[in-house]
């Protein structure tokens, strides 16, 4: 993927794929359901519950009846309008779209006629890529992410899995984690950094785990073989070489990283914070796409994408517990702006989760 399409590929397309409220025929479980919407950008106090139609079906289309879903830093790109570069799509003055949300987990309530592969009743998890979530109910196509729920977790466990499940198992690939390796992760008690760390120890990986003063007992209980505590320790002083740095925090300069890296390592990229209102957190990748054809490690930035063989992959590990979602915080749908309002604080361990 070139430098032009990541800019445009980074954020997850707004209005992609069907809306939630377009036309289409319609399941009548009730006159309407509830969900959040929000028709300008904004501070979390644009986010609204209010009473809208259920969802289009189609042929081939599965109704599902949130019981929980989760909230992801892309969710607070679109509910604000920034980075700008993201309103070419989204909408330049207000949101083309009025959902959010793109991870859930319930239980089908209905099927399309040519639907084979789920029944009603049938307990669910999955995404939507393009978003709806928060809301009472969502249609998804039968063959989209989408997934018998593993028995040992809950609801809420669940709906924290898919973008974080799905982000951190790709990095890994993008890293090429094998076993034996030493990898270091950036930022290890967020979504996407518990399930890094869980999943590189499945691969076989030696860990090193970053993370602040208070993250730290619940890191190293995920199996980090150690954790660097940031107030304390400069991890990126010299000293253990790794072979895979994996950056969710993306809060060191790119020198600083590459200092820590074998001659041959490979940086990746996961996430970074949104610096400046034009182009966001597409700053780092830039920096990255400028700088790697000059140097000897590998740096590398990506996108990742929902599909239901990752969930599926995924799942094997929670059914048999070698992974755990992690959980900070589980809000009622009513209070979703407050969720956000946390979210944005940048300090949650694991997930935050919104019970419907």
């Amino acid at each position: 993927m070139n430098l032009s399409e990541h800019i445009f590929k980074i954020f997850y397309v707004a209005g992609r794929g069907r809306d939630p409220e377009a036309g289409g025929e319609r399941f009548r479980y009730g006159s309407t359901m509830k969900a959040i919407r929000y028709r300008r950008y904004g501070s979390p106090e644009v986010l609204e519950v209010t009473d809208v139609e259920p969802p289009a079906m189609g042929d081939h289309d599965v109704l599902v009846r949130v019981r929980a879903a989760s909230l992801n830093p892309l969710d607070r790109y679109f509910m604000r309008g920034r980075p700008y570069i993201m309103r070419a799509q989204a909408g330049l003055s207000r949101p083309k779209t009025h959902v959010l949300g793109a991870d859930m987990a319930g239980a089908v309530e209905a099927v399309g006629p040519a639907v084979t592969m789920f029944r009603p009743g049938e307990e669910v998890f999955g995404g939507l890529d393009q978003r709806g979530t928060l809301a009472e109910y969502i249609s998804l196509p039968e063959d989209g992410a989408l997934l018998a729920k593993p028995a040992n977790l809950t609801f809420e466990q669940a709906a924290g899995v898919p973008v974080v499940g799905y982000t951190a198992l790709q990095a890994l690939r993008k890293g090429h984690v094998e076993r034996g390796q030493k990898v270091l992760v950036n930022g290890a008690s967020g979504g996407v950094g518990t399930f890094t760390v869980q999943l590189a120890k499945a691969f076989g990986a030696e860990v090193t785990a970053v993370c602040r003063t208070r993250h730290v007992e619940l890191v190293a209980s995920l199996g980090a073989d150690r954790v660097i505590d940031y107030t304390k320790e400069d991890f990126t002083r010299p000293g253990p070489r790794y072979d895979v740095l994996l950056d969710v925090a993306g809060n060191r300069a790119l020198s600083e990283c590459r200092r820590v890296l074998a001659p041959k390592g490979i940086l990746v990229g996961v996430g970074v914070p949104s610096q400046g209102r034009w182009i966001g957190p597409l700053v780092r990748p830039v920096r990255m796409a400028l700088t790697g054809p000059f140097v000897s490690q590998t740096m590398t930035f990506f996108l990742a994408r929902q599909n239901a063989e990752d969930l599926s992959v995924l799942s094997g590990f929670l059914e048999n517990g070698t992974v755990v979602p992690v959980i900070d915080r589980t809000y009622p749908l009513a209070e979703v702006a407050e969720a956000m309002r946390y979210l944005e604080q940048g300090h949650a361990q694991g997930k935050i989760v919104i019970a419907v």
